[in-house]
Order: structure tokens, then sequence, then C-alpha cells
């Protein structure tokens, strides 16, 4: 029987194009082009000998084969998805993948995770961090924290922080800095990515001859910190990110202002689909521990 069966790519194509009744949408699918396709489909009813579609100028129509055709072809791929999920699922399943922004994961997970391994040792946890998270894959993990507004479509959020804005910088630095309209001398450094940064710290403080958008700009805040730490400029920091490095005296507020804002980090989940056994215990966890925290 085995010669009998067509490639799985033609009836891949096949299917997809059913779907949309469109070669070109099911190339964009399949990350194909067109052609390809097209080509493929074309094989497929040659090995069966029989036309699955009637091409229209601006459309695809299923034949009588085709439309009966098409549920068999579905319903063959459902089995062997679902029996993937059931013969190798398990080994995804024994470890309880979390994202996390790679800040966060840095300056504030580090420290809590051995606690958390030490309550729950049976429990395995790969970490993978991300610079910013994106929608859409659910597929890559089974929690993520992410820093933004906690509205994301699909997803719970629980928030971990609360966030203030302030400038820190090296002490030789912030020796020079008796008012924050001395920063009009100082190199800015930003982090790309957030909503809220040195303009709404600088119209909180009234300052309006700084220059808002001037200097350096990185995709994370570790670098900012870093470059700060080192002599290149004061950074605005976010309490979360920047308050280990002030704490050890690395880095020091050279202003009293520290600004409340919205944005924060979250832990996300996803509302639908089978979640990981050990998704509740971890989410409990993280945020009875983020809550013992000052705010």
């Amino acid at each position: 029987m085995s010669h009998q069966m067509p490639p799985l790519t033609w009836l891949r194509a096949f299917e997809a194009s059913a779907r949309h009744l469109s070669f070109t949408n099911a190339a964009t699918e399949l990350n194909l082009t067109q052609a390809a396709i097209s080509k493929q489909v074309k094989l497929l009813e040659h090995h069966l000998r029989e036309t699955l579609f009637e091409r229209l100028p601006r459309s695809l129509v299923l034949t009588k084969v085709g439309a009966a055709y098409m549920p068999k072809v579905q319903d063959a791929f459902e089995r062997l998805a679902a029996g993937t999920v059931e013969v190798f699922g398990g080994r995804r399943a024994e470890l309880l993948t979390v994202r996390s922004a790679v800040g966060y994961a840095v300056n504030d997970l580090a420290a809590r995770l051995p606690r958390f391994l030490a309550s729950h040792p049976k429990i395995g946890v790969r970490i993978v961090s991300s610079v910013w998270s994106k929608d859409g894959e659910a597929e890559h993990f089974d929690l993520d924290i992410r820093y933004g507004f906690g509205r994301w479509a699909g997803y719970r959020t629980d928030r971990l922080t609360w966030e203030t804005l302030e400038p820190v910088c090296l002490p030789s630095v912030a020796a020079r800095l008796a008012r924050a309209e001395d920063l009009v001398n100082e190199r800015l450094l930003h982090v790309l990515g957030y909503q809220e940064g040195w303009a709404t710290w600088l119209a909180a403080a009234g300052v309006r001859s700084v220059n808002a958008g001037s200097g350096l700009h990185f995709d994370t805040s570790l670098m900012a910190l870093e470059v700060a730490a080192n002599g290149g400029g004061v950074a605005l920091g976010r309490r979360s990110m920047s308050a280990k490095d002030v704490a050890s005296g690395r880095l020091v507020r050279p202003f009293s202002l520290a600004l409340p804002v919205d944005e924060a980090f979250y832990l996300v989940s996803p509302e639908h689909g089978q979640a990981h056994p050990d998704a509740r215990i971890f989410r409990d966890w993280l945020v009875s521990d983020m809550a013992s925290d000052p705010r």
C-alpha cells in the first residue's frame, strides 16, 4: 500500500489550498511560492488521476472528488498530530518552560529561582530568555514574563512589579548634577521598547531645556545600566532593573524624583489550551514571592 500513498508535501499543499480555496494563501501559510503549491497539487492530481480543483480566474473550487477527499486528508493530519503529542508530548511536559524578558531574568528571577527549587525540588524548570516577547508564540512556553500594560488578548496576566522611573549613574557623574536641568550636559541612555521613558520623567521634573531623545539607545536595560556603571552616561532606571546596582553602590540616584509609571512586568499564561501541570504552582509561588517585596 505504501507505493500508493502520495507524498505528504503534496497532501499538505492540497489541504491548505482546499481550506483557503487559494494557491496564493496556501503558499503564504506554508512559506512556499504560489508556483510551488500549484505544482505540488498538479502532481497530486496526476498521481491520483483525478482533478481536485476547478481553476477559475480568481479563485479555486473543489471538484466533487476534491470535496470528498479533503476531510480524509484533514483527518489523517489531525490523527498524525495527535499521535505525535501522545508519544512525544510527555517528554516536553517534564520541564515547565518559563520565558522571561532577559533583564528581569537576570536582575530578579535569578535570585528568586533557588527558593522555588528548594520548595519544589521535583519540578523541572527550563528558563528561556527574550529581549521583547511577542504575541502568537504560546507554543514555545508555558508561562511568560513580559513588560507592558498587562493587556494581551488571549492571555491571563498577573502583575509582578510596580515600577518607578529614576535616573541612575556613577557617583562621580552624580556629583555634577545639582539640578535636573544639569542633564543637558550629560549623555542620556535610553532603552528601546518602553512607552514611558526620558520624555516622561523630564516632563514630570518640569525640565524643558533637555532634549529627551538625545544620547544612546539600547534594546535591553542590562546594556544601558552597564554603560552607566562604566561612566558612559545617565540611564533611566526602572526600580526592578536598577535596584540591585543601587543597593550595591555601583550606581546612585542623583535626584529625589522617583516617578511611578503604569508599565510593569507581568506573568503571562495562555487562556486556552492544555496547561502544564506545574504552571499553576509556579505562578502562585512567584506572585506570592513578589507580593512580599516592598512597593
